[in-house]
């Protein structure tokens, strides 16, 4: 796996990466002190777009995100937690997609499957 620092460049849009987040847990104390929770990084599947709208309305460019539908900017020194760097993720076993959908998910499990392990 090669990890991409986000301040070179970032993946191609829509593009499935792993994702290095850092940031602080919980992101605010009781008493309003951001920087009193515990510093983490950690790797998360995330995407990568040129533009997203959340629910509540707001529109974020150029920013990853999780299957929760967070969204993390890259590199962003003030927020509660950003996006260090990303890597491809590895494609499907025996393919060279990352995602399949209806009917071609069986017969590519199927042929998955009859392989020996290891192989």
């Amino acid at each position: 796996m090669t990890w991409v620092d986000v301040r070179e460049r970032s993946p191609e849009i829509g593009m499935p990466v792993a994702a290095a987040i850092t940031g602080r847990y919980p992101a605010e104390g009781d008493d309003g002190d951001r920087a009193s929770g515990e510093e983490f990084w950690l790797v998360r599947p995330m995407y990568y777009t040129d533009w997203y709208e959340t629910r509540d309305g707001v529109t974020h460019h150029h920013c990853f995100v999780d299957s929760d539908e967070v969204v993390r900017l890259p590199y962003d020194r003030d927020s509660d937690d950003s996006v260090t760097h990303w890597a491809e993720l590895p494609t499907l076993p025996g393919m060279e997609t990352h995602f399949l959908c209806g009917q071609d998910v069986e017969p590519a499990l199927r042929r998955a499957w009859q392989k020996p392990a290891g192989a």
